[in-house]
């Protein structure tokens, strides 16, 4: 049975990804909006809304805390594992305006986070100043990318595929694809933990193991495929802004909002080790942005690897080898 339910949410993943991308990519059409700042925006908002929902309920809870690992791992997983693992299928060319604009803001975004933290907590100000800089930013960019009508560039291809798509269409392929991410990761979360559970039933660490790869993997799951589906129909700008957008979205409006509605405390692990880490996985997404053309196959290993030496870490200090 658990077998089925993962096939059955990989399946969904698939669908969801493929609806998610056709919206995406017939909204920025209709809007003249480039594809780029789609995926900044309305693509990073859906596949970033589960992790905001759980740090919201948990402040709510009385645990503001969990927010604080849940962005740090969804950071650290959307750069190194997602981004490592869609260029090794299909690398991607990096617009001019990621590398002038998007990187340096997620940079700004991850070392503000770390400043904040500092003192061990997010006040409430403090979110309303991250949030504030979300909607400033996000303004901004939908301005300036309907100013340079960037969409009015896209080949004749494209323009025959979506030109006659009413807009409601657009919305409704984008909200399909929204609830098959969500629901698929979900069902293949529940599948892939009951099968590690069998594998590991002798291991005295295989709560935290199935937590730092089958959960870490299935949360980063909607990102993953959105990425992946976008780079395999040649919309490469809405993959690699999806993972940045996730990521700004994630300080800016998960750690912003969760704060504004609870102060959230800051662990000395947090500040002393994950934090770090996620400021040395930003760094050197620049020099995989900025060295070469593309973000090819080897590029893809490097953070594939950086990946693996974060979990192994993890792991190692669980069983108190480190």
């Amino acid at each position: 049975m658990a077998y089925l339910i993962l096939l059955l949410g990989l399946g969904v993943l698939i669908i969801g990804g493929e609806f998610l991308v056709r919206g995406a990519v017939g909204f920025s059409k209709k809007l003249k909006i480039s594809s780029l700042v789609i995926g900044m925006t309305v693509v990073a908002f859906g596949t970033s809304a589960p992790e905001l929902l759980v740090s919201l309920k948990s402040a709510l809870a009385g645990n503001p805390g969990i927010a604080v690992g849940n962005v740090i791992g969804s950071n650290i997983a959307n750069i190194a594992l997602v981004l490592g693992i869609t260029v090794l299928i299909f690398p991607i060319v990096v617009d001019k305006n990621t590398k002038k604009i998007d990187y340096p803001m997620l940079l700004f975004a991850t070392l503000l986070m770390s400043i904040f933290a500092l003192d061990g907590v997010f006040s409430m100000i403090e979110g309303l100043f991250m949030f504030g800089l979300l909607i400033f930013f996000i303004t901004w960019m939908i301005g300036k990318s309907r100013e340079e009508n960037k969409a009015a560039e896209v080949d004749k291809i494209g323009e025959e595929e979506f030109k006659d798509e009413p807009i409601w269409k657009s919305s409704m392929f984008l909200a399909l694809g929204f609830v098959g991410l969500f629901l698929g990761s979900e069902w293949f979360v529940k599948g892939a933990v009951e099968i590690a559970n069998e594998l590991l039933a002798t291991n005295p660490n295989k709560d935290v193991i199935i937590g730092v790869t089958v959960v870490a993997f299935g949360t980063s799951a909607p990102e993953l495929v959105a990425s992946i589906m976008a780079a395999l129909k040649k919309e490469t700008d809405i993959s690699i802004g999806n993972l940045i957008g996730s990521n700004i979205f994630n300080i800016f409006a998960v750690i912003g909002l969760t704060s504004i509605v609870k102060p959230i405390e800051v662990s000395d692990s947090a500040i002393h080790f994950d934090m770090l880490y996620m400021i040395g996985v930003a760094i050197l997404l620049l020099f995989v942005i900025y060295i070469g053309k593309q973000i090819g196959r080897l590029k893809g290993v490097i953070l594939f690897a950086s990946y693996i030496a974060y979990i192994t870490i993890i792991v190692l200090k669980t069983q108190g080898k480190l």
